[in-house]
């Protein structure tokens, strides 16, 4: 089932899987992808998620859904951080609705995860979060707003000219989100974080400061990991064996 489902003004594309067994009382899991890495990757930003939810579906039974958040894909837009924060919280909205689950569990990968992480934290309808690869921080493009302004745009996920029409209020979300003290929150909900040893963007560090946050998270580090763990086999058996085991 592919769709759309309005996040404030606008309009987001989304593909969702109500499971082999339609009516019957189940969880659901919503994906979060990443920030893009490059103009292929902004146009084509969760391209491969729809195949991800749909193994979640057939191999444990479960609804699931992912989105391309604005500035991605054909969902209408342009990268915020709140605005990313707002898309999700919308997606969950539009999940629920959808699916009528008997719980919610958030995953998502790098940026997209560390955007979960917040968003679930003060949203109790969230079960629990499984992150790929999540950053700690958004320090790094807090320091150079305008170098992250001009890549956004270089890759498309800025599409309006005059956007943004407050560039200090832009960079100023930059350091309004921090996944470090989201995870503290989110605690003690089940909390799993994957990294790759070998992740050139996100350090594996990044996921040892939300383990040490949450206090009761299930770490693992992927040997021979990159960054891009959702096309790691290992990862995915990891992410759905954990998955069966939370219900």
């Amino acid at each position: 089932m592919n769709g759309t489902f309005a996040s404030g003004a606008l309009t987001l594309q989304r593909y969702l899987s109500l499971g082999p067994t339609r009516g019957a009382a189940r969880p659901a899991v919503l994906l979060c992808h990443g920030f893009p890495i490059g103009p292929q990757d902004a146009r084509h930003s969760a391209s491969s998620f729809p195949e991800l939810i749909d193994r979640i579906a057939n191999e444990l039974g479960w609804s699931g859904m992912t989105f391309t958040f604005r500035g991605c894909g054909n969902s209408e837009g342009d990268f915020s951080m709140q605005g990313w924060v707002e898309d999700a919280r919308a997606a969950i909205d539009h999940l629920v609705a959808e699916s009528q689950p008997t719980q919610v569990w958030l995953l998502g990968t790098n940026t997209g995860a560390s955007i979960a992480l917040c968003v679930a934290a003060d949203d109790p309808r969230v079960s629990g979060c499984a992150l790929l690869g999540p950053r700690a921080d958004f320090d790094d493009w807090a320091e150079h707003p305008r170098r992250l302004l001009e890549h956004s745009r270089e890759i498309g996920a800025v599409r309006t000219p005059a956007f943004p029409a407050q560039f200090d209020d832009w960079s100023r979300e930059l350091r309004r989100f921090r996944p470090s003290e989201a995870a503290r929150r989110f605690a003690p909900r089940p909390l799993l974080l994957m990294h790759g040893d070998e992740d050139e963007l996100v350090p594996e560090s990044d996921s040892r400061t939300l383990a040490e946050a949450h206090g009761s998270a299930e770490l693992h580090v992927i040997p021979g990991g990159g960054h891009r763990l959702r096309h790691d086999p290992r990862a995915i058996a990891m992410l759905i064996g954990w998955l069966d085991r939370q219900r």
